[in-house]
C-alpha cells in the first residue's frame, strides 16, 4: 500500500454538555467527550469487568452548530473522523499533549424521546441507515441534514 490513513469510528455516549466557541468571520468549533466501553469477563474471578475509554471530539462550523443544538451529555452518537494531535505549553511551563478526534460525519443514535424520557443515555436499538452516516437519522426526526462530501466514489466491492 502506498498511501497512508488516518481514520477513527467511534458509537460512545457523551460524556458532558457539547461546548461550541464563535470565531471572527462566523467559523466555530465544537467540543466534547465521548466515552466508549469495553466490557469483559475476568477468567480468574468470574467477575464482569468494564472500561471506559474517553476521546476528544472535536466539530467545525455548520456541523458543530448541529451538535450543539441536537445533542446532550449522555446521548449515544456515532462519529467518523481522523486523529490529530495537538501539544502547547501550560501555564505551569510543562509542555501538554492531546490526541483529538476530528469528525467528518455523525449520526444520532438516540433519540428524542429517549433523550427528555431520561438522563440516562438511550438503551433502544439503534438503526444506522444504509449510506452515509451523516444522512437524517430516522429516529432523530428534527435533525437537520448534513451536507456530505461527495467526493469518494461507491465501489461494488462484496466486503
Amino acid at each position: 500500500m502506498s498511501g497512508t490513513l488516518n481514520k477513527v469510528m467511534l458509537i460512545g455516549h457523551l460524556g458532558d454538555e457539547v461546548k461550541i466557541h464563535y470565531f471572527e468571520g462566523g467559523n466555530c468549533i465544537a467540543r466534547f467527550p465521548l466515552a466508549t466501553n469495553e466490557t469483559y469477563t475476568n477468567r480468574q474471578t468470574g467477575e464482569k469487568v468494564t472500561n471506559t475509554d474517553w476521546h476528544n471530539i472535536v466539530v467545525r462550523n455548520k456541523a458543530a452548530e448541529i451538535c450543539e443544538k441536537y445533542l446532550s451529555k449522555g446521548d449515544k452518537v456515532y462519529v467518523e473522523g481522523r486523529l490529530k494531535n495537538r501539544q502547547w505549553q501550560g501555564e505551569d511551563g510543562n509542555m501538554r499533549y492531546t490526541t483529538e478526534v476530528h469528525v467528518q460525519d455523525f449520526t444520532f443514535l438516540t433519540t428524542k424521546n429517549e433523550s427528555q424520557a431520561s438522563g440516562q443515555p438511550g438503551m433502544a436499538n439503534a438503526q444506522q441507515s444504509s449510506g452515509n452516516p451523516t444522512q437524517n437519522n430516522p429516529t432523530k426526526p428534527n435533525a437537520p441534514e448534513v451536507p456530505i462530501d461527495e467526493t469518494e466514489e461507491d465501489d461494488d466491492l462484496p466486503f
